[in-house]
C-alpha cells in the first residue's frame, strides 16, 4: 500500500480549473486500478493532496437545493462571484479568499476502505488544528464538518466538508474559514441548514491568522491520523 502523498500547493486558482484537475487525477487513478485488476504485475496507485484558494464562488452539491442560493445571475456578477452545480455530497457552500481549501485525492485502498472513517478523520484533522489556537471544534450529529458551540443557540460552522468517491478514490474535501469574508455566506443558506451561523478563525480570535501556518498544522495532523509515510512536494 502506497502511503506517500504528493502535495501540491496551487495558490489562487479558478474553481472550475481546479475541479477539472481533480477529476483528471481521480480518473487516472481509477484507470490504473482497472489495469491492475487485469495485469499480474501491479503498479502503485498515487495519492494527492491539493491546497488552493478560490476566487469568490458558490458550489451546490448533487443533492443540494438551488433555492439555497439567494442571488440572481446578475447579483452574482455584481459580487464578482461564480456558481457551479457539482458532483460532491452536501448542499451549498461558499469558497473565497482567506479560506484554506484542501482536496485530498486518495486511493483509500492505500489507507482503509471506510468512507465514514475518512470523513471523521478529516473532521478530526481540523478539530486538532484549530485546538492549537485555543478554538474548541466539535462535530454536530448528522451535519458533516466542524462546528463550535454545538447544542447552544450560538452554534456556528467553521469548516465545511463535502466529498465524492469512485472505486475508493476520493475528491473534493474541506474548506476552513481562516480570514474569509463571512459576508458572502449571507447570500446562501449554508449547507442548506437554516438558523445556524458561520464563523472564522479570525472572528473567533479577534486577529488575522497566518494561512501558511494553519496549512502546516493541518498537514501535521493529517499525516498522523492517516499514517502517511511522507508528503512529496511538487
Amino acid at each position: 500500500m502506497n502511503k506517500k502523498i504528493i502535495l501540491n500547493q496551487l495558490g489562487e486558482k479558478d474553481y472550475k480549473e481546479t475541479w477539472d484537475y481533480q477529476t483528471h487525477l481521480l480518473d487516472e487513478i481509477v484507470s490504473l486500478k482497472r489495469k491492475n485488476r487485469e495485469n499480474i504485475e501491479k503498479k502503485e496507485t498515487p495519492n494527492y493532496f491539493l491546497f488552493v484558494e478560490h476566487p469568490h464562488v458558490y458550489t451546490l452539491g448533487k443533492s443540494g437545493d438551488i433555492s439555497n442560493l439567494l442571488l440572481s445571475e446578475s447579483q452574482l456578477k455584481e459580487k464578482k462571484a461564480t456558481f457551479y452545480k457539482i458532483n460532491r455530497g452536501g448542499d451549498i457552500t461558499y469558497h473565497g479568499p482567506g479560506q484554506i481549501v484542501g482536496y485530498p485525492i486518495l486511493d483509500l485502498e492505500n489507507f482503509f476502505t471506510d468512507i465514514h472513517k475518512y470523513l471523521r478523520l478529516l473532521e478530526e484533522t481540523i478539530i486538532l488544528t484549530i485546538a492549537e489556537y485555543g478554538i474548541k471544534g466539535t462535530r454536530s450529529e448528522g451535519e458533516t464538518g466542524v462546528w463550535l458551540d454545538v447544542g447552544t443557540p450560538f452554534a456556528r460552522k467553521i469548516c465545511a466538508m463535502g466529498i465524492r468517491a469512485s472505486r475508493w478514490v476520493t475528491m473534493h474535501g474541506f474548506a476552513l474559514n481562516v480570514n474569509a469574508n463571512l459576508g458572502y455566506f449571507d447570500n446562501i443558506i449554508p449547507c442548506g441548514i437554516r438558523g445556524k451561523a458561520v464563523t472564522s478563525m479570525e472572528v473567533e480570535l479577534g486577529r488575522k491568522v497566518s494561512e501558511e501556518e494553519v496549512t502546516q498544522k493541518i498537514l501535521k495532523h493529517f499525516k498522523d491520523l492517516f499514517e502517511v509515510e511522507k508528503f512529496i512536494n511538487v
